[in-house]
């Protein structure tokens, strides 16, 4: 890296006045960096690709509040693991808090060092498709949290004693969603219904891989998808276009490229030919179940109307599944959406049964109401309520420029952050037809896989 990561305390004198513009000033305008092609623009979103390395970069200016949020998502997550690694995403993501070369605790300047100094929300997740660092913290600040964020994706601390530290923390959040029955039961029916798709492990991993990764691993997971031109950085808030290119520039502009190509996953998921079933037995008192059909990825033509059906099927009080189950005192809830991933997703229904009533009976309620959408289709009221409560939630959703990051991270995962602008404007364009084409067309009982939590009692 260059000497401007040692210097960093003296570029953040700069602050970047051109940050705190007054809105007045700052409509977005397409900035003229040189070093970056401009790609696209879309609802107030800019798009650049730095030439240097190939990093994507995305800007969305808001002037609101002297905040920003600035996230870094690495096009890798745990569908890229392989057997005998899996947990390895996850477990690097822990560990990308215990240093770099030149930010770090002993040095004073450590990435929560210096987040929690500038009173700085921040946090990292994992999951199928991506892994994401983020920060919302004033826009004078910003700068920092950038230099820290370029300097550990390439020039991160890797020491045995800090992966030994760190298992501890892994470790219970394996446990924790061991002991939760749906949680249990969820990865359960995921891994029936992807038998070779990556989908199949969870993002946690197995115990057996994370208790035995080793740090050469980890290097060499790290050094394969830790790159400039496999991630997607973010700029949301009070900084323009020009400033976040700038900064970017001085940053990440001197990492190179990767020196291979970032591998793909080739796997495909066979067709499914049957029906698939699980049971999960545990102690505990309500059991639930679960049925999952697969549905194609994120980005995919059919997932509005899907989403549509989610909802007629489960949202509030007067959906189907409450009015045929919880009405009727057979479930204490009920839950019917996608899961949706960038190569394909679920259509998941659920239902928590109210203690003392039977699993078949209320699976077979589950069964009639969905092939009811099938064969009578929903109604125009049903349609349009759903879509009011979808736009609803999603300005709810994109409040705060963290909401707004978070949000544009799952689209960026998926393939197309361009769906962030366009999808409320797809589930808008759903008709009952739609709806109805998609149940049948996805919702067959080959496709689905089954799952059972059925309590038993404690020991």
């Amino acid at each position: 890296m260059k000497p401007a990561l040692l210097v960093f305390a003296a570029a953040l004198g700069l602050r970047f006045a051109c940050m705190t513009a007054s809105a007045a000033s700052t409509a977005t305008v397409r900035a003229n960096v040189a070093g970056f092609t401009f790609m696209r623009s879309l609802g107030g979103i800019d798009e650049y690709r730095l030439d240097a390395n190939g990093l994507q970069v995305l800007v969305k200016p808001d002037h609101s509040a002297p905040v920003a949020t600035f996230q870094v998502t690495y096009h890798v997550g745990s569908r890229n693991e392989v057997t005998g690694a899996t947990g390895s995403t996850h477990l690097l993501e822990h560990l990308m808090f215990k240093g770099s070369t030149h930010f770090n605790d002993p040095a004073g300047n450590s990435v929560k060092q210096y987040l929690g100094a500038h009173g700085a929300a921040f946090n990292a997740t994992t999951f199928y498709d991506r892994t994401n660092y983020f920060a919302t913290l004033g826009s004078s600040d910003l700068e920092g949290y950038v230099a820290i964020e370029a300097d550990r994706m390439r020039n991160l601390w890797l020491h045995d004693a800090d992966k030994q530290a760190e298992m501890t923390v892994v470790r219970n959040e394996f446990e924790r969603g061991k002991n939760n029955p749906n949680t249990y039961l969820g990865e359960e029916v995921q891994a029936a219904a992807f038998i070779a798709y990556p989908y199949h492990h969870s993002t946690i991993g197995w115990k057996s891989d994370i208790e035995k990764v080793s740090v050469e691993q980890l290097r060499a997971f790290y050094d394969t998808f830790y790159w400039p031109n496999n991630a997607t950085v973010t700029f949301v808030g009070d900084i323009d276009p020009a400033a976040a290119l700038t900064l970017t520039k001085r940053y990440y502009g001197v990492i190179p490229p990767s020196p291979h190509p970032i591998p793909e996953v080739v796997t495909e998921e066979p067709e499914q030919t049957g029906a698939r079933r699980v049971t999960v037995n545990m102690p505990g008192e309500v059991g639930t179940i679960e049925i999952a059909y697969k549905v194609p990825g994120a980005v995919e033509a059919d997932l509005p109307a899907l989403d549509v059906l989610g909802d007629v099927l489960s949202e509030g009080k007067n959906s189907r599944l409450y009015r045929a189950l919880a009405d009727n005192n057979l479930a204490l809830g009920t839950n019917a959406g996608v899961a949706s991933y960038r190569a394909a997703g679920l259509f998941e229904v659920t239902a928590s049964l109210t203690p003392g009533v039977a699993h078949d009976k209320v699976e077979k309620i589950l069964l009639t109401e969905i092939e009811r959408v099938k064969t009578g289709g929903v109604t125009p009221d049903e349609v349009t309520q759903v879509i009011h409560q979808h736009h609803a939630q999603q300005a709810y959703d994109r409040d705060g420029t963290a909401a707004v990051v978070a949000e544009l991270n799952e689209w960026i995962s998926a393939g197309d952050w361009t769906q962030y602008i366009r999808y409320d404007d797809a589930v808008s364009r759903v008709t009952p037809a739609d709806v109805q084409r998609v149940a049948k067309q996805y919702l067959n009982v080959k496709q689905s896989t089954t799952g059972w939590y059925v309590p038993e009692p404690s020991k």
